[in-house]
């Protein structure tokens, strides 16, 4: 296989990869069909949007931004079915029971964990230990402004945190769990080893004293925007959206079974942080995950970042010990 040169690269050498927009399948249907799943992302983006700007104080509450935000989930799920992308992705009991269990265990036990030694505590600590009255200006900005602001900020680390999962081995053992997967659907995001789970999800935003309406919306942003990353939807995403936000297309090309293909598209909802930093990869890819394609059930994922630690560290013991061993072994016993 050949593969295509992106930049210094090749793209889909190793396994199937699209690149270029020009290359990816479109919505098929009548006009009305075209209409619908060519605006549909942006409607519901300024839509969320405007909700939490003029919503009345007694409804902007986290509360309500979790009924929205399960609400347009089971939306999403619903298009899976209407109009799947590929029909090797569809959601069966199997995987649907999986995904399950991972989406509960990032509500109950993770949460749980976060309280204590998530990113509320360490900005906390941060934020009692040094002056930070030079950056007030910052959070007189307008609403929309903060708001944009807190979303570029927690994406911004993001990527940072997932490009070190893919470049530092300790990180990416915790990471590997999740490039199993071998199709995208709404709940794959949520599929993954607890302590990566834990470590993308910590974020800086928090730093700066935000109007709390302001964090309202950044959260719109995430689930309008960033939520498309695992799901199983054809759209006619518009030119613009592609350029700036992270999508299916994008991110299906990080899960393919390509190497390179992988080393791309780190972000999670704004891909520019990908095309300034030369690791954007415009396309999409069908055939996912690792070792061509192996489903690594849950035990595995619970276990892997630890026992594959445990064993790559006994290996490069013992290929550090080996040449002592042997010179003692050669070494003439003393007089």
């Amino acid at each position: 296989m050949s593969g295509t040169r992106v930049g210094n690269r090749i793209i889909g050498a190793d396994a199937p990869v699209t690149v270029g927009w020009e290359n990816i399948g479109r919505v098929e249907g009548g006009p009305i069909k075209q209409f619908v799943f060519t605006y549909f992302q942006p409607f519901f983006l300024f839509s969320f949007i405007a909700f939490w700007y003029y919503a009345p104080n007694s409804i902007a509450v986290a509360s309500t931004a979790f009924a929205m935000a399960l609400a347009f989930r089971i939306l999403l799920l619903g298009l899976e079915w209407v109009n799947p992308r590929y029909d090797s992705w569809r959601l069966t009991w199997k995987e649907f029971a999986t995904d399950l269990f991972y989406v509960g265990l990032g509500y109950t036990i993770l949460r749980m964990v976060d309280v204590y030694i998530g990113d509320g505590v360490i900005i906390e600590f941060v934020q009692t230990s040094f002056d930070w009255e030079s950056f007030s200006w910052f959070t007189a900005m307008p609403l929309l402004v903060q708001a944009l602001a807190i979303s570029m900020i927690f994406d911004f680390g993001q990527y940072w945190m997932h490009r070190g999962m893919h470049n530092w081995y300790p990180l990416w053992l915790t990471h590997a769990p999740h490039h199993y997967i071998t199709q995208l659907n709404i709940n794959k995001g949520a599929v993954g080893n607890p302590v990566e789970l834990f470590l993308i999800g910590l974020g800086v935003g928090g730093f700066f004293d935000f109007l709390p309406r302001a964090f309202l919306i950044a959260g719109a942003i995430g689930v309008t925007v960033g939520i498309y990353q695992h799901i199983n939807v054809r759209f006619n995403t518009p030119a613009w959206w592609r350029f700036i936000f992270n999508t299916t297309e994008h991110h299906s090309v990080h899960h393919s079974q390509d190497y390179e293909a992988t080393r791309s598209n780190y972000s999670a909802t704004w891909i520019i942080w990908d095309r300034i930093f030369g690791t954007c990869v415009d396309g999409e890819a069908e055939v996912l995950g690792m070792e061509g394609g192996r489903r690594m059930d849950i035990r595995e994922t619970m276990h892997f970042p630890f026992t594959e630690g445990y064993k790559s560290t006994k290996a490069w013991l013992g290929q550090k010990l080996k040449p002592q061993l042997a010179s003692d072994q050669h070494r003439e016993p003393a007089e």
